[in-house]
């Protein structure tokens, strides 16, 4: 059974729920957080005036749990790659700015795909799309 205009539905920009999304952000999150009453932060203004004050401090917290984290233990260990099954090495990454490669390893025992996570240094693009090459040759 299809459902019509499946594509268009799921074409966030072609259905328009881009565009809600970003409108409907804007007209409530401030509804929202007025409602808050124990938070100091009331508005959407708000929010970008913290940003705006805190980012630099963020930064700083984010590079020193990268450093202090994934790069101390791939430089100690000598490593080319970390090697995670599903989505968990992401956010490790992601905080870094460091690469990774997702590619397909199974499925669960419900038959839901996963896959294989590859991720390393800065600059290390090369070395993991080899890595990643060799690991879906080896298993098809």
């Amino acid at each position: 059974m299809n459902i019509s205009n499946v594509d268009i539905i799921l074409n966030s920009t072609v259905s328009g729920e881009a565009l809600a999304l970003v409108t409907e952000f804007k007209l409530y999150i401030n509804a929202y957080l007025e409602e808050r009453v124990t938070s100091p932060v009331r508005s959407l203004a708000n929010i970008i005036a913290f940003n705006d004050k805190f980012s630099d401090l963020v930064v700083t917290n984010l590079k020193k749990l990268s450093e202090d984290g994934v790069v101390k233990l791939m430089k100690e260990n000598k490593l080319d790659a970390l090697v995670t099954l599903g989505a968990d090495i992401a956010p490790i990454l992601a905080i870094g700015g460091f690469p990774g490669i997702n590619v397909p390893a199974g499925y669960n025992t419900k038959g839901v795909p996963f896959g294989s996570n590859f991720g390393g240094l800065k600059g290390s693009e090369p070395k993991l799309i080899e890595i990643d090459y060799s690991f879906e040759q080896a298993t098809n």
